[in-house]
């Protein structure tokens, strides 16, 4: 991800975010530290239809049935997206022995080359819960932009290229929507910790 790119999705979070502001000052918010936001921001996250890995069609009241841990990546990202995926993924078996049951979302930024086929592959060796979703172009646009998220082709040539992208994860309660972000420093004992935090307090 580009300094540009990070700088410009923090600032739309943050100008989001802020939008919360009185409405969190009214409400009190409870004490799971983090980004936590009181009542949900209705301004991250929203409708969007996309492919699952079987090539299903699905909505966002499909995969987000429960608590979600969303991340927007792609599948030929040589680093950061690997190392966030599997944090992610580590914060959910430490879910499950909490007693929390969260599902690992891994929506693509690169449809073009993250088919139906290879997401499938990409969430089965992730983790046995993780959902991954690839669409058009036109579809994961919609979704990119429901959440705030930057993506951008980067350099590299036919096939061989990389994605800038933002590198949050969000996590999504389906009654209240964003409860909270990750950013990439959160570790993933952390991440469990403010999630379980979340859900118990909901």
């Amino acid at each position: 991800m580009t300094k540009f790119a990070a700088m410009t999705s923090a600032a739309a979070i943050a100008a989001v975010l802020g939008g919360t502001a009185a409405y969190t000052y009214l409400r009190p918010m409870p004490d799971c530290g983090g980004n936590s936001v009181a009542g949900g921001s209705a301004a991250i996250g929203g409708p969007f239809t996309l492919l699952d890995g079987t090539g299903r069609e699905v909505t966002d009241q499909d995969v987000i049935d429960g608590p979600t841990l969303v991340y927007f990546g792609y599948t030929f990202c040589p680093d950061v997206c690997p190392f966030d995926v599997a944090r992610n993924a580590v914060a959910v078996d430490i879910l499950d022995e909490m007693g929390h049951d969260v599902t690992p979302l891994f929506i693509t930024v690169d449809p073009q080359r993250d088919t139906v086929e290879i997401v499938a592959d990409y969430a089965r060796d992730m983790h046995p819960r993780m959902i991954a979703l690839t669409g058009s172009d036109e579809q994961v646009r919609d979704a990119a932009r429901q959440y705030r998220v930057f993506y951008a082709k980067g350099s590299g040539d036919g096939d061989f290229y990389l994605m800038d992208h933002s590198t949050f994860t969000y996590l999504m309660f389906p009654e209240t929507g964003l409860a909270t972000y990750f950013g990439r420093a959160t570790s993933p004992e952390d991440m469990a910790s403010e999630t379980a935090c979340l859900i118990e307090s909901a």
